[in-house]
């Protein structure tokens, strides 16, 4: 009889390994970031539910691919009654649903904000491993350093600086992901010389001091929003067009994807632009 008992229980064990070893066959994504990861590496008709900004292209690098995948909005009930047997998060998620999802014994993955080059190959391979696609995810980081290194090219001379400039004078340090974008085309960053590394608000007449020779600006949303009243501030025009200015396109630019190396590339043609003079 014990060895009977312990004969079942061996069973149980083993299907339960055997499981837990089963890529997930039903991932939903309630985080930006998140989902375009998933696009990226899921298995045809694995991942069944994106975040309802992915598919806005003022927002998203890959509005096409998600386009036609059930949206969610970070709801719990929602996504309950979707049935996931893995939800991906990201670290500004809601922590309430998570906990709730949790309590409903649906599993949770939180990935961290990428700020740097590490983080994004961290978060690549880690996706890989919870949906079971870890030569998928080792092919996209090969990909991704492979055409990193087409743009790596050292700026003769000594580096242009540029102010990284936003919605209410929010500016970005090398310890940010858009610092990180700014390092790689080859500028020093103002945020730094100011004080700034991790980010942070950067007064205009700071800013005007400085003297930057490329102004990188917060893109524009319509609409009566204030924070986007100092970006037309006369002084901050007049300074735009006695300098070289770029607009952030903020699909490149939020989510530490692949996608940054399209950021890069428009910042080192502003680089070489301005190396190369009139």
């Amino acid at each position: 009889m014990v060895a009977r008992l312990g004969l079942i229980l061996g069973m149980i064990v083993g299907l339960a390994q055997h499981a837990a070893a089963q890529p997930p066959r039903r991932v939903l994504s309630m985080n930006l970031c998140t989902d375009q990861l998933a696009l990226m590496l899921a298995a045809p008709g694995q991942l069944v539910s994106v975040s309802a900004l992915a598919a806005d292209p003022s927002s998203s690098a890959m509005a096409k691919e998600a386009a036609p995948l059930p949206a969610n909005h970070g709801l719990t009930e929602e996504i309950y009654l979707m049935q996931p047997d893995l939800v991906v998060a990201g670290a500004w998620s809601s922590p309430e649903t998570i906990r709730l999802l949790q309590r409903l014994n649906i599993p949770v993955e939180v990935f961290p904000v990428e700020n740097d080059l590490a983080g994004i190959r961290a978060n690549i391979l880690r996706m890989g491993k919870v949906l079971g696609r870890d030569a998928e995810a080792q092919r996209l980081i090969a990909r991704f350093d492979a055409d990193l290194s087409l743009l790596s090219d050292p700026a003769p001379g000594p580096r242009p600086r540029a102010a990284l400039y936003a919605v209410n004078g929010y500016s970005s340090g090398h310890n940010s992901l858009a610092g990180q974008i700014i390092a790689l085309a080859g500028f020093d960053n103002i945020a730094d010389e100011l004080g700034l590394p991790a980010g942070g608000i950067l007064a205009l007449e700071r800013l005007l001091i400085a003297d930057p020779d490329l102004l990188v600006e917060g893109r524009r949303y319509p609409g009566a929003a204030r924070g986007q009243e100092l970006l037309e501030h006369p002084a901050l025009k007049a300074l735009g067009q006695d300098k070289s200015t770029v607009v952030m396109s903020d699909p490149d630019w939020v989510c530490g994807t692949p996608y940054i190396l399209r950021a890069v590339a428009q910042m080192r043609e502003a680089r070489l632009a301005l190396q190369e003079g009139p």
